[in-house]
C-alpha cells in the first residue's frame, strides 16, 4: 500500500467527520443559501486534498485547519460578505506544501475567489502592513481568520519554535492592529492570543 493510500486511510475518520457535521450545522444556523453552502463545501474539500496526500496524522495541527478557520468566522463575525468563507478555506499562510495553486482554485471555485486568494499577503512579507490595509472586508476577514487559527495551534508546532518570538512580534506590530480596525470580536481573539502566548516566550 502506498504512502498516499495509508494517509487517506488514517485521515478519513472521526475527527474529519465531526468537523464536517459542525460546519454543516454552522452554515445552516447562519441561514446561508444552498449555493453558498455548496461553495464552502467545495472549498473545504479542495483544501483538504493536499492534507490527505501529505499528512499521516489526523492530529497534526494543520489537518483540520481549513474548516476551523471557516468556523471562526461563522461563530464570531456577524456580517460575512459573499466570497469570504470559501476564500478562508483555501487560503494557506503557513504550510507551503499544503498551499493550493491559483489555477486550481480558479478552476474549482471561480475567478473571483482565485484572484482574492492571490491578493492575500503572507506572514513575514516586508510590505505586510501596507498590503493588509489595501484589502477589502472580504479579504480582511479571510486573512485574519486563517492567521488566527494557525496562531491558536502554534504551541503544537515544534517545527516553528525557533520563530515564535518573531511571530509574536509581528502579531503585535501588524496583525493585532489590523484586526482592531476590521472586527471587534476578531480583535479580542488576537489580543487574547498575544497576551497568552507571551508567557511561552523567553
Amino acid at each position: 500500500m502506498g504512502e498516499a493510500h495509508r494517509a487517506r486511510d488514517t485521515l478519513t475518520g472521526e475527527r474529519a467527520g465531526r468537523q464536517a457535521g459542525a460546519l454543516r450545522a454552522a452554515l445552516r444556523a447562519r441561514g446561508l443559501d444552498d449555493e453558498t453552502r455548496g461553495l464552502v463545501d467545495r472549498a473545504v474539500t479542495l483544501a483538504m486534498r493536499p492534507r490527505l496526500l501529505s499528512l499521516t496524522d489526523d492530529h497534526h495541527p494543520s489537518y483540520l485547519h481549513p474548516g476551523r478557520a471557516v468556523l471562526i468566522l461563522l461563530h464570531d463575525v456577524d456580517n460575512l460578505p459573499g466570497p469570504t468563507l470559501p476564500v478562508t478555506a483555501v487560503h494557506e499562510s503557513l504550510d507551503h506544501d499544503l498551499r493550493l495553486g491559483t489555477d486550481e482554485i480558479t478552476r474549482t471555485l471561480g475567478r473571483e475567489i482565485g484572484a482574492m486568494v492571490e491578493s492575500l499577503p503572507l506572514p513575514g512579507a516586508e510590505d505586510l502592513e501596507e498590503r493588509l490595509v489595501l484589502l477589502g472586508r472580504e479579504g480582511a476577514l479571510a486573512v485574519l481568520a486563517e492567521r488566527l487559527d494557525h496562531l491558536r495551534h502554534l504551541h503544537m508546532r515544534v517545527d516553528t519554535e525557533s520563530q515564535w518570538t518573531e511571530v509574536h512580534a509581528e502579531v503585535e506590530r501588524a496583525w493585532l492592529p489590523f484586526a482592531q480596525r476590521t472586527d471587534q470580536r476578531l480583535a479580542q481573539r488576537f489580543a487574547h492570543w498575544t497576551r497568552t502566548f507571551r508567557r511561552r516566550l523567553p
